[in-house]
């Protein structure tokens, strides 16, 4: 099984691929990240227990990735995470067109971009999972909080993208599905809410999206299920 990791160098991705890679049923992992000195330490626990791994250093975001690069790693991709998220806090009126632009760039442009250039990977005879992870603040009639416009809203738009693309890709053995966190300690939810102690680790959330990623597709497509214990 080939898996793909984006936002892999910190949070929930980081210790996602750390999982997969100790994974007797992962083959690859492939792990896509801004931040290579994270990227190199997983790349030297790949080594130590001898799992084919390939780790990208992006120097500037997925948007930029083209198929070769990945097409020489691996020919199939059995699981897609568009795990790598943006988060700008900041009262909607002093927010910036370039503001909503990086946030939508990163939370949503970039998972259609890399799902629209992997799509002839996946599927076929044997089924594909694309797995996007959103937020609570992206899911309807949940709490909202000042200053989470652009990300909220972007999450909203990556749930949505996600239940179209679960028809889209309905009779080609691909499954969609998205995963909506609620407070998991992570840089992010510190920037959002400085001081706020979340009641999941990232390893504790990795330890879900990982049997959600091998098992969720049994059960769930074009599904928006909330992740949630606290909000934030």
């Amino acid at each position: 099984m080939n898996v793909i990791v984006t936002g892999a160098s910190s949070g929930v991705g980081y210790e996602l691929c750390k999982k997969l890679i100790a994974d007797q049923r992962v083959t690859k992992v492939l792990g896509i990240a801004r931040r290579k000195e994270r990227l190199d330490e997983l790349s030297e626990y790949a080594t130590s227990i001898s799992k084919e791994h390939v780790f990208i250093a992006l120097a500037d975001d997925v948007c930029s990735l083209p198929l070769d690069s990945i097409k020489a790693h691996m020919n199939r991709v059995d699981v897609l995470v568009n795990n790598a998220g943006m988060l700008i806090s900041k009262p909607f009126l002093e927010l910036t067109d370039q503001d909503f632009d990086a946030v939508y760039k990163v939370n949503v442009f970039a998972p259609a971009r890399l799902i629209r250039m992997l799509k002839p990977l996946m599927g076929g005879e044997k089924v594909s999972h694309i797995i996007n992870i959103g937020s609570m603040g992206g899911f309807q009639g949940a709490s909202k909080f000042p200053g989470l416009s652009a990300y909220s809203s972007s999450k909203s738009a990556i749930a949505g993208l996600s239940e179209c693309l679960a028809e889209e890709f309905g009779d080609d053995n691909v499954k969609v599905n998205c995963l909506a966190f609620g407070a998991v300690q992570t840089e992010m939810l510190e920037k959002a809410f400085p001081g706020f102690q979340a009641p999941l680790l990232p390893s504790q959330m990795a330890d879900f999206v990982l049997d959600f990623a091998m098992n969720g597709h049994l059960y769930y497509n074009g599904k928006v299920l909330p992740i949630s214990s606290s909000t934030p």
